[in-house]
């Protein structure tokens, strides 16, 4: 493998199991989400992403999707509203959505979550090891996961291996493009301000390695319990991120 300088890696089913996420994080959301919306209601930032929740509501309704729920704040009482919300983001759940309105609210939720002790992130322990190493080794760590960077340092940050932060250059989300499109690598490595080719990049997803690999990173397919399982491919893969060449 080619001399690196920078690491970018996945979260979930990469430095994080995907049984975290989907068994842990996401019924955290769906759980709690109606009686957090009642006791916050009147909290600004959660009147922000209410009024996100409803703008993304509309927008999809307008684009002809299908089982969409409407949120109309200027119409009904608010425990209406709130009934409304909670509807739209367990059918936003449901359906898998990688939108920033939902992501917004749940990575707001997760933050009193983890804050509280109700909520610790689940880090595979060779991942940790790696991140240290390759800091050690001079390299710079970023995050590329399409939970929101609130909720990206959250989970890093109240790690069961302690506050992992300061090994963590910078986090990147969705906001800088889709997962599977080259362009979001070019944007990371220009930002970042290095060659793509001396950017490492390791997930779980082979849309989002090959994206990468097009962009001219080099890349690592992460293989994890839990993983989908991946066809025939031509690219590197690991289960244990020490045994990755430094």
């Amino acid at each position: 493998m080619p001399q690196y300088g920078v690491v970018l890696l996945d979260i979930e089913g990469t430095t994080t199991p995907i049984s975290f996420v989907h068994d842990v994080l996401f019924p955290y959301v769906t759980e709690n989400i109606k009686q957090f919306l009642e006791s916050r209601w009147d909290d600004p930032a959660v009147q922000a992403h209410v009024r996100a929740i409803a703008e993304q509501a509309d927008k999809d309704i307008k684009s002809g999707i299908d089982l969409a729920v409407e949120v109309n704040l200027d119409e009904g009482s608010a425990s209406e509203i709130q009934h409304a919300v909670v509807e739209n983001v367990k059918w936003q759940m449901e359906a898998d959505r990688k939108v920033g309105a939902l992501k917004g609210l749940q990575g707001y939720m997760w933050q009193f979550g983890y804050k509280s002790g109700d909520l610790c992130g689940v880090m595979f322990a060779d991942a940790v090891e790696a991140i240290k190493q390759w800091v050690r080794t001079g390299r710079k760590v970023y995050i590329y996961s399409s939970g929101s960077v609130e909720a990206q340092k959250l989970i890093f940050g109240y790690s069961d291996h302690g506050d992992l932060l300061g090994y963590i250059s910078g986090h990147y989300d969705t906001k800088i493009g889709s997962k599977v499109e080259s362009t979001s690598y070019t944007a990371i490595t220009s930002d970042i301000g290095i060659e793509p080719e001396r950017v490492l990049f390791v997930s779980d997803n082979i849309r989002e390695i090959q994206a990468a690999d097009a962009a001219g990173l080099q890349t690592v397919l992460s293989i994890r319990p839990g993983n989908a399982p991946v066809a025939h491919h031509v690219f590197a893969v690991s289960s244990d991120f020490t045994t990755i060449p430094h």
